[in-house]
């Protein structure tokens, strides 16, 4: 009798359990490829002379939609491009906003800053003011793509199911700071002693069975192991390929940290690139083999643009002393200012930058800020953000305008600190010294306006 008796409390043992408590996320993910289809002008370097012929890899366009227990809802949407414009963010938050009550926090655009990728920015490709079809074709690239990413948010909306999250970091050691200092300047090239962020920020995301879902890591590097004619995403686009076929039936999907002086070495060739995104594709593995922190609830959003004071402007003698500058780029940029205002227009004093902070509860803060941040940013936020939290920073998001220097950069100069304003049609000249005061008080801003909103 003590045996049947045994054998039956046993067999319902499971059913006395106190059962699991349901995942308080859902998720959804959607993809669709963005490769050109057409021969456009390709993105990153000034020094190409002709348009992309051919594809060495596929481009891609991916969304991962969250929404927590009392309905708030994030897409981040991230792009194997060279950037995000201004007009494609905008476009996109009042499209979004109508099609799917998403309000602008909860929509961030993140682009891989891959040189292989098209240059779609009108204004930026060579021979436009020579050739009106170039700049068509760009125009037309550029509403293919904003109809794209509206479709992928719906779709990824679409696929909301419960879900839950999970939070680990590994690291990896192919970037490196690119501002070497020498006796003349700042040059492009190693900088073993120059800082770096080398973590790998890894969010998973699993459906109620445990099954991975979604891959969503980040790396602070620049994409310029490559300079090709043919479309490639770089050490980016390998590493997601490498992950995704380890997990079948997962998106991986690539978030750029504060790469803005960080570039992978060695590089130059396809193997290398290839080389690089197994070393990444490995930290990812890495975070995924621990025990995940679990993230939770609630969801909380919210963005801000700053705006970011140009340093004094030349006076209209200065710009035309500068026409007869040796560098080129400098002459173009006068004679691009000069034009402006022999039309009467008046040069802008400030530009917008998007800033943009997520919490995931107690668990996770995501600060997301425009154009191309130096590391910097990235190792201040991290200490001053610091608490229960684990802090993730990410760069080229939502606006990628030009290169965003540290104070330190913008006072040593050289190219990420200044002279890389003189290939913008947007920028008369370089930052004031006072931007990354104004950036980091914005996010710290923000921040507690969502740590506010649980008190």
């Amino acid at each position: 009798m003590k045996t049947k008796l045994a054998a039956l409390f046993v067999m319902f043992w499971p059913a006395l359990l106190p059962a699991a408590p349901a995942p308080e996320w859902k998720a959804g993910v959607a993809v669709v490829p963005i490769t050109p289809m057409q021969p456009l002008w390709m993105a990153g370097y000034a020094s190409r002379t002709k348009p992309a012929d051919g594809k060495e890899t596929e481009l891609f366009a991916k969304a991962l939609a969250l929404e927590d227990s009392r309905g708030a809802r994030l897409v981040i949407v991230t792009l194997d491009l060279i950037g995000v414009p201004q007009t494609l963010r905008l476009n996109l938050e009042q499209r979004v906003a109508t099609a799917h009550r998403l309000p602008p926090e909860g929509l961030l655009l993140n682009a891989s800053h891959t040189h292989s990728g098209p240059e779609f920015r009108i204004g930026r490709s060579p021979g436009e003011d020579r050739d009106p079809r170039i700049a068509e074709a760009s125009r037309a690239y550029g509403r293919e793509l904003e109809d794209k990413i509206l479709t992928l948010i719906g779709d990824a909306l679409a696929q909301l199911a419960p879900a839950r999250l999970g939070y680990t970091h590994a690291r990896a050691g192919f970037a490196m700071n690119r501002r070497l200092p020498t006796a003349t300047g700042y040059a492009n090239s190693p900088h073993p002693a120059g800082p770096v962020d080398h973590d790998v920020p890894v969010l998973r995301v699993t459906d109620g069975a445990g099954k991975l879902r979604a891959v969503l890591f980040g790396y602070a590097c620049h994409k310029t192991t490559l300079a090709l004619q043919q479309w490639n995403a770089d050490y980016a686009g390998y590493a997601q390929t490498i992950i995704e076929a380890a997990h079948p039936g997962a998106v991986a999907m690539f978030v750029t940290g504060a790469a803005g002086d960080q570039n992978p070495y060695p590089r130059g060739k396809v193997e290398l690139a290839q080389q690089h995104g197994r070393a990444l594709a490995n930290a990812v593995e890495t975070a995924l083999s621990v025990a995940p922190r679990e993230v939770r609830g609630p969801l909380r959003a919210a963005y801000a643009t700053v705006a970011l004071d140009y340093a004094p402007l030349p006076t209209r003698a200065e710009w035309q002393a500068r026409l007869a500058s040796k560098d080129r780029t400098e002459a173009d940029h006068a004679r691009r200012f000069l034009a402006k205002l022999d039309a009467g227009e008046t040069l802008p004093t400030s530009y917008p930058c998007p800033v943009q902070v997520v919490r995931f509860g107690a668990d996770l803060v995501l600060a997301a800020i425009g154009g191309e941040v130096c590391v910097d940013y990235s190792l201040r936020l991290k200490r001053e953000l610091a608490g229960s939290a684990a802090v993730w920073v990410a760069g080229y998001s939502n606006d990628v305008m030009g290169y965003i220097p540290s104070k330190r950069v913008r006072e040593e100069g050289g190219y990420e600190g200044e002279t890389a304003m003189r290939y913008s049609y947007t920028h008369p000249g370089p930052w004031a010294a006072t931007l990354e005061e104004r950036i980091v008080a914005q996010v710290h801003a923000l921040d507690r306006e969502l740590r506010a909103e649980v008190k």
